[in-house]
């Protein structure tokens, strides 16, 4: 155990008596592990490949599990963590594996579509959209840990306002994770981490690759500690990330031709002031990230 999630009061019920994982990864084994420490009493449903699920059952990360959605029938919160646009497929095929009423949210990288293709869904299934800014460099079931989300930000973008007691619950639920809840419109989350996640990414990955064709192995001996710090995110698993990409190709789109006018700038004047005016830029807002970071 962590130890490191608030302390459980003993005194408080569950939010959520039966909570189904809809893709066991980092972040969906993580959710199940910090439920696990916070509410021991919670059944928890695992919803992946057979193997997954066996791993799953080994951490005791879930109480059962199978390949099928209609472990989830009797769930009173299913969180979906796999890829955006398998989780959007689920989504619109949740209504006829779950007759009651449930509480759904996901967890997601892109809201926009999420929240669009929710609409879809019958009333007795209500839709929060969410998304935690946590992660690690290695993914699946195996890395997963429950203290992932401490002090982390965790985006709620409900689609309306017809549905607060219900982001009222997520934010009880994820604050007892020990994530910290913010809210935003579905628009306004995709545009702001097309710069903070999906735009580093990219430009790591792509970096990476660059450098790793010119070089070779036998040239990425002399590299030193800069490039490994640099390149942390390389080993990114692509299919996570072009269902990111199709599912937020304006923002991301933007973004890159906000970086590529830089390095453009940079390369016109090799020396100049294009160079002093973007390091000293870059200096002032890495310090800045600095300070935001020591408070969260």
């Amino acid at each position: 155990m962590s130890n490191l999630l608030p302390a459980a009061d003993t005194r408080t019920q569950a939010p959520f008596a039966r909570i189904a994982v809809v893709g066991f990864g980092l972040i969906g084994g993580s959710v199940a592990l910090a439920v696990r420490e916070r509410w021991p009493s919670t059944h928890i449903i695992a919803v992946d490949r057979r193997d997954v699920i066996e791993t799953a059952l080994r951490m005791h990360a879930a109480d059962v599990g199978a390949d099928d959605l209609v472990m989830a029938a009797d769930a009173e919160l299913v969180v979906l963590a796999a890829p955006v646009r398998t989780n959007i497929r689920l989504l619109t095929a949740l209504g006829e594996h779950i007759p009651g009423n449930a509480l759904v949210t996901d967890v997601g990288s892109t809201k926009r579509e999420m929240v669009a293709a929710a609409r879809g869904l019958p009333a007795r299934l209500r839709f929060v959209g969410g998304h935690p800014l946590a992660g690690s460099a290695t993914g699946g079931v195996a890395a997963a840990r429950p203290d992932l989300f401490v002090g982390r930000p965790w985006i709620l973008t409900p689609a309306d306002e017809s549905g607060e007691a219900d982001v009222a619950a997520l934010t009880l639920f994820i604050s007892a994770l020990g994530a910290a809840p913010r809210r935003l419109t579905p628009d306004a989350h995709d545009d702001l981490v097309a710069y903070l996640s999906h735009l580093p990414q990219l430009v790591v990955s792509a970096l990476m690759h660059v450098v790793g064709a010119h070089a070779g192995e036998a040239g990425l001996t002399l590299a030193g500690r800069g490039l490994r710090d640099t390149t942390r995110l390389a080993s990114s698993p692509a299919d996570v990330w072009r269902d990111i990409a199709a599912t937020n190709p304006d923002h991301i789109g933007r973004a890159l031709d906000d970086l590529i006018a830089v390095l453009r700038r940079m390369r016109s004047d090799p020396g100049g002031t294009a160079m002093d005016d973007t390091f000293g830029s870059a200096a002032e807002w890495k310090r800045a990230l600095e300070r935001v970071s020591e408070g969260t």
